[in-house]
Order: C-alpha cells, then structure tokens, then sequence
C-alpha cells in the first residue's frame, strides 16, 4: 500500500470516496449495528455492506471489529470517523454560511474557553459580535484545554481561547497567544480569619483545599506554589475541575481556600461571594491564546471574533 500521502492515492480516494460511505460509518460507530445504521440511512443492509467492503478495500483496511457488543471501530476505524466527523461538520458549515451569503445576516458560531477566559475575553467579544450580527447564534463550551482540544479535532467547536500547549502534537493547531492567566487565593466572604495585610501559603497550611485535577495545568501551578513556598501539597483536599463546585464548597465552608483565575475570582467577589486573600504568587501565570485548527478556513464570524480579541487584547507576538 503506497503512503496516505501521496498524490496518486489521494486522488484515487477524491474520485472513489462517497459521502454515503461516510455517513454509514458514522451511523456505525452511533448505533454499533448493520442493521440499525442501514435504517437510520434507508438503505438495505446488504446496500451498508457492500458499501463498507467498498471503502474498507479503498483504504486498504479493516475498520471494525465484530464482538457481542456490535461493530466497534478499532484503532483504523476511530480515524477514518473522526474525518469524516470532519467532513460532515465543513460541510454544514458550508450549507450553513452560503445560506448565510444569501441571507447577509445569522449563522452559528461554536467557541470554546477555559474558565479563566470567559469574564474578561469571551463574555465582551460575544456581546460585540452579537451587537454586529444579532442573529448570529453563538455555542460556548466551558471545559479544560484537553478536552475542547478533542472537540476542535472532531470539528465540534469551531475556536478556542485555551492552551495549545497541552496537546501532545500542539504543532496541528494554530496559537496566536493573548494574555497571560493571573490566579488569587480565595476563600468564602464569610471567612473568620486571614484579614491582615500579608498573607502566605505557610498560613492557609492547616486549612482545607479544593484543588484541580492533577491533568490541568492549574494543579501544576499550585504544586510550584508550594515548592517555592517550602511546603508540600495538601493531602486532604476535594478535587474538582469545576468552577461551580468550588464556588459552592468556598461559600458553605470557611475553613476552606482554593484557586481561581483572578477574573473570576473578581466576578464572584463584586458579588459579595467570595474573598481575595492578599497571597503574593511566584510561579508564572499561564498564558491563553486563540486556538483554530491549521489548514481549516474560519466562518465570517469566527474572523470577526478573532479580530475582536486581538483589538482588544493585542495578542502577546
């Protein structure tokens, strides 16, 4: 079998791939089932494995494993699905902005964001953009880097504010890096003690934690934290990726301290919820950047959302 990327082979896909065949495969891979993906489809069950065999022996490869579960994609199959996830997604993205030409108002706009983002960068650009576009309908998913780096991949998020960083191949995307990620200490606003002017780590020691999960990036600041401060790190703490969580833990118990992007922690302490404890931090902050994926075109509002950040943020070279 010649490389996937050669010409020959690539041109020998573009003239033999059928969209139908990528439609079956993702009924697949939804209903584990022949018989079911054929229905969902209206095609005959013989028509769905006829139609595998074809694009099984187009790419010189077995797609799916037959167990007591159903058909399951192995290693071959989940790639071919995420691509043609790819595909199906651009291609309603283009139904969806020719319609849009037509129309010179709406689309969709899907924008992912780590928690730290969403104050400052991605709550003022939206509104903008919906000033300029008000029928723009606009999807915001709230989740680690790690995550809505998958999302990007499988084409269920058009951009992100996040951090390419963490990916393990983060050379597949393009950054364009915005600012860098401040964090404070907070506890509840009805929190007893730590009042004075200087506050440090060694003085929250016997306090309770809620900490990130030990994958985000944010756990690994708090580590350095305690290195440099001498310490080591809590051991009974509540571990959450949750911003919701944590606020609601810090608001029913004061012997409670935790971490929060700073604009966060402002937005819940102007609402009288939370306290900034006066913790000078050393380690560097994290920086947060525009996140696309390379080769892909962004939508008219995508590169309008973009423009507004970088306006605003200027971006960091």
């Amino acid at each position: 079998m010649k490389p996937a990327s050669s010409p020959q082979n690539l041109n020998s896909l573009l003239s033999r791939l059928r969209m139908k065949q990528l439609q079956l495969l993702i009924a697949l891979d939804e209903h584990k089932s022949l018989h079911k993906a054929s229905n969902a489809l209206a095609m005959t069950q013989s028509a769905a494995s006829k139609s595998l065999a074809e694009l099984e022996a187009l790419l010189d490869a077995q797609l799916f494993e037959r167990t007591k579960a159903g058909l399951i994609p192995n290693q071959f199959g989940h790639c071919v699905i995420r691509y043609a996830r790819l595909m199906a997604t651009d291609l309603g993205a283009l139904c969806e902005e020719m319609a849009q030409i037509r129309s010179g108002r709406g689309g969709r706009l899907a924008i992912g964001a780590v928690m730290g983002a969403v104050p400052g960068m991605i709550v003022p650009a939206i509104n903008e953009l919906h000033r300029r576009n008000p029928e723009l309908a606009i999807d915001i998913v709230e989740d680690t880097s790690v995550n809505m780096l998958g999302l990007l991949d499988d084409g269920h998020l058009d951009i992100l504010v996040a951090r390419a960083s963490v990916s393990g191949n983060p050379g597949k995307y393009h950054y364009q890096p915005l600012s860098d990620e401040p964090l404070s200490v907070v506890v509840s606003s009805e929190h007893p003690r730590l009042r004075g002017r200087n506050v440090s780590l060694a003085d929250l020691a016997g306090y309770r934690w809620v900490t990130y999960p030990s994958h985000m990036p944010m756990h690994a600041v708090l580590e350095r934290e305690m290195d440099l401060a001498g310490l080591a790190m809590p051991a009974n703490t509540i571990s959450t990726a949750s911003t919701f969580v944590t606020v609601a833990v810090l608001q029913q118990c004061t012997d409670v301290v935790s971490i929060l992007p700073t604009g966060v922690a402002e937005m819940f302490t102007r609402r009288g919820m939370l306290r900034i404890l006066p913790v000078k931090l050393k380690a560097m902050s994290q920086t947060i950047g525009i996140v696309t994926r390379k080769g892909g075109e962004l939508s008219p509002a995508a590169r309008v959302f973009v423009g507004l950040l970088r306006e605003r943020f200027g971006g960091k070279g």
